[in-house]
């Protein structure tokens, strides 16, 4: 399987914080950090049913906020820690956009930016 001509990115996430990596020229060239996003989390709600609730509107729009960045994705690579990951592939294939999308998992610690670099660029070699 050739990765050349195809626009392939990785995701490093957990319950709170995501590093999105491409390729510098979309579907060509190296890979690199393209963004990152936050989940800040719910504040203080008076019940659990208006704190899970919450919770999950917030983790939509956490996924939706990663999403942007991965314009025409044809394969995706997520990382990461705890059960954030599918999660988010199972966002992915439910959401229209993806639904064709080749995703892959593998579960990792929190590395530095250039790491995960080598690591995402190891995946699609």
């Amino acid at each position: 399987m050739s990765g050349k001509n195809k626009k392939q990115f990785g995701v490093w996430l957990d319950s709170n914080h995501a590093i999105i990596v491409g390729r510098e020229l979309v579907d060509n060239g190296d890979f690199v950090i393209l963004a990152e996003a936050n989940n800040d989390g719910p504040g203080s709600n008076s019940n659990e049913n208006a704190s899970n609730n919450a919770e999950q509107t917030l983790q939509q729009k956490f996924f939706k906020e990663i999403t942007t960045h991965l314009q025409n994705a044809e394969e995706v690579h997520v990382t990461g820690t705890g059960i954030s990951q599918e999660q988010f592939i199972n966002f992915l294939s439910q959401t229209a956009q993806f639904k064709n999308t080749v995703t892959n998992e593998s579960t990792s610690n929190k590395m530095d930016d250039e790491k995960l670099v080598e690591y995402i660029a190891q995946k699609f070699n």
